[in-house]
């Protein structure tokens, strides 16, 4: 871009949390088209990050697609699969009815496609999908949940430490699941 004869170059904007060149197994979007009628039946998930003055967090949200809720999060330090599998356990621990088959959509991260997360997935009678061609859109609810998070709590400057991130990843959540989130249904 110019500028006055200045050569301007774009910041990049973002930190790359998709890692989906990986031998592991990826499995369909079996979401697509999907119409969601009740509450656990279908989750979607994304990481994002959080920046510090003492380095990034790492964000992982799991979201109900019919209710907006945010039923399973962890704050880490790092994107590995421990973490994610922290928000998993937290998501199973708030579902309503475990009988049912829940779906849980996201991209395709080397996190999402570990053994231990197949595993608890499995094991909680859940059936995993994921976005096929890498297309933001096909896990759009869970982006959103990013920006809505960072940009409507303040999340989305640069913060202290990453202790005050944690706590105010925490409240924001709570607060943001406290909100009547019917509007939807309507």
């Amino acid at each position: 871009m110019q500028y006055y004869g200045l050569q301007i170059k774009p910041r990049r904007r973002y930190v790359q949390t998709t890692m989906s060149k990986h031998w592991l197994r990826k499995w369909p979007n079996i979401i697509k088209g999907k119409t969601v009628k009740q509450p656990d039946e279908v989750w979607v998930s994304d990481i994002t990050y959080l920046k510090t003055q003492q380095g990034n967090c790492y964000l992982n949200m799991i979201t109900d697609m019919y209710s907006r809720k945010i039923v399973g999060y962890a704050v880490d330090d790092t994107m590995e699969t421990e973490s994610m599998i922290k928000a998993l356990h937290m998501a199973t621990g708030q579902r309503r009815n475990k009988n049912i088959p829940t779906i849980h959509h996201s991209d395709r991260g080397l996190q999402y496609c570990s053994k231990e997360y197949e595993s608890l997935s499995n094991n909680n009678n859940i059936r995993l999908s994921m976005t096929e061609n890498g297309d933001p859109y096909e896990n759009a609810l869970a982006e959103r949940m990013n920006r809505t998070i960072k940009e409507e709590f303040g999340m989305d400057r640069i913060l202290k430490t990453k202790e005050q991130v944690k706590k105010l990843v925490q409240e924001s959540i709570f607060l943001y699941n406290q909100k009547d989130l019917t509007w939807h249904l309507k």
